[in-house]
Parts: structure tokens; sequence; C-alpha cells
């Protein structure tokens, strides 16, 4: 149950984020368990964010959200490489303005009930 959900300033294309949810569903593997077939991918663009004061240049904030009760640290580090890698290479958005919060919960919801 893991979910990617970004946040960008810039407006994207239905082939942008197919190129991103992509390079997510392959970067996920590097949390244990995890695989894109349980992958959920929200896209908010055009979004104003400020960054260090300024919404003139791009920027993201990424949320990444999984069930478990803990990620090893080396599996979030292969997701900030990639998430950011992609969004760079997709939205021309630069790594020092992208944010990335990760959680882990073992409170998770679906098809009518908990896990």
């Amino acid at each position: 149950m893991p979910v990617i959900h970004t946040h960008v300033s810039v407006s994207t294309t239905h082939e942008q984020r197919e190129a991103l949810k992509a390079a997510y569903g392959a970067a996920i593997t590097a949390v244990p368990g995890k695989s894109e077939g349980w992958l959920m991918c929200p896209f908010e663009d055009d979004m104003p964010i400020y960054f260090a004061g300024d919404n003139t240049k791009p920027a993201a904030y990424v949320e990444v959200n999984v069930f478990g009760r803990s990620v090893p640290g080396s599996a979030w580090e292969h997701l900030t490489e990639a998430i950011m890698a992609a969004l760079q290479q997709e939205l021309g958005i630069p790594q020092d303005r992208t944010y990335i919060r990760y959680t882990a919960t073992s409170d998770w919801g679906w098809n009518g009930s908990n896990f």
C-alpha cells in the first residue's frame, strides 16, 4: 500500500505523469515487500509552491506513505534519488527545490476495513 503523492508548481502532461508513474513503480521495489501492483500515484500540478520565499522557480513536494512499521534508511535513500531524478528529467524541477516526506504506518484502510 504505497502512495507517492506529487505536488509540483509546473503544468504536467499525461505523458509526463505516465513517465513519473513508471519511474516511481520501478523505485518503490526498494522498499521491502512493496511493488507497483499496489502503488497509488496522485498528481497535483500548477500549485503555487514557495521555496525559500520564492515561487518563480519550479519546485516540488512529494509525500511517500507506506504500510508497515519501519523501512530501512537505504530504501528511503534509493527513493529520494529516483524520485528527484525523475522530477528533474521529466519536469525540469531542480533537486535543490524538492522536498520528500516519508511515512511508514500500520494504520491503513482499504476495501472497507483496515489491514
